[in-house]
């Protein structure tokens, strides 16, 4: 197996990236989208307010199952469009070998827009 050399970072700049604990209120397709993917409305409480994003996690979920979830998003990054969309956060997951993304998410509740210790 190849081993990769992993860049380090300073624990400050780790610091900087805005992992928060949001709620899905919303998901529907993504209607024009160039890959199969779901526009996400993500609530991350008062102080943040609900974000849209998208993410291509249509082989592994159905709207509806993702309703109540929570996932951990990144909410400080710049606004990017995607298509027609703009999207507020970035919905973290990770890759199977099957190149499916499975959902960073919690199995506890916590207090939405907690940030990630």
């Amino acid at each position: 197996m190849e081993v990769h050399p992993i860049e380090t970072i300073t624990f400050d700049k780790f610091l900087k990236v805005e992992l928060r604990v949001g709620k899905i209120v919303d998901a529907t397709e993504f209607v024009g989208a160039r890959r199969p993917a779901y526009i996400l409305h993500i609530d991350f409480g008062e102080e943040i307010g609900v974000k849209k994003s998208s993410a291509q996690i249509t082989a592994l979920y159905k709207p509806e199952e993702l309703i109540g979830g929570l996932v951990v998003a990144v909410v400080n990054f710049p606004c990017k469009q995607i298509g027609l969309l703009m999207s507020d956060c970035l919905v973290t997951g990770f890759q199977s070998e099957n190149r499916e993304v499975a959902l960073c998410i919690l199995d506890k509740s916590v207090l939405l827009g907690s940030k990630l210790l």
